[in-house]
């Protein structure tokens, strides 16, 4: 595999397949209006990817970074193309673009408690195969809880709301979003 990752505000010729695959890859009650996703993405701190192999179109990955963090907000692979490695293969390239960044990224809480457990749990180890550790912290998001996964250091709340703010601004302050914190993870943590 030859992945590469393409500036959609370079190259929109997969903007509607990207469009298409956000769509169905992501809830309704999950997913930030498309229109945000393309304005954000002229922002310094904000990489909106067309993911392919070679020349071939296989997927999207949106990043926010700050500092030294970088948060993947959304990755998806095309149906088509699932199965075959190339989410393995684009969250590896992830890990060279963002070398000594703390990349993190949500899933759905991993608790015996939901309908789809198993699909939760076979999410979580494909991303622990492709080098994500569970980082011991919980994120709200309005009334969905998720599982924070790392490669590199902790998170804090501060630093995440920091980040966030820089990529919604003052909606940010309407958006009750927060990092649960998990002290017994790591009590040194601030």
């Amino acid at each position: 595999m030859n992945i590469r990752f393409v500036d959609i505000n370079e190259d929109r010729s997969h903007l509607a397949d990207i469009r298409a695959l956000y769509d169905s890859a992501f809830p309704e009650d999950e997913r930030a209006p498309f229109s945000v996703l393309i304005r954000g993405a002229k922002k310094g701190n904000v990489d909106f990817w067309s993911c392919t192999d070679s020349d071939e179109w296989v997927g999207l990955l949106y990043v926010v970074s700050l500092d030294d963090m970088s948060y993947i907000f959304y990755f998806a692979v095309d149906e088509r193309k699932r199965g075959k490695g190339y989410g393995t293969a684009i969250l590896r390239a992830a890990q060279e673009v963002y070398e000594g960044h703390r990349l993190f990224l949500a899933i759905e809480e991993v608790d015996p408690k939901y309908d789809n457990y198993s699909e939760r749990v076979k999410r979580q180890r494909f991303y622990e195969n492709a080098g994500f550790a569970l980082s011991g912290q919980k994120m709200q998001e309005a009334d969905t809880i998720y599982d924070l996964m790392k490669i590199g250091g902790p998170v804090t709340n501060r630093e995440y709301r920091r980040l966030m703010r820089s990529f919604m601004g003052l909606r940010m302050l309407y958006i009750p979003i927060r990092i649960l914190e998990d002290q017994q993870a790591d009590p040194f943590r601030t």
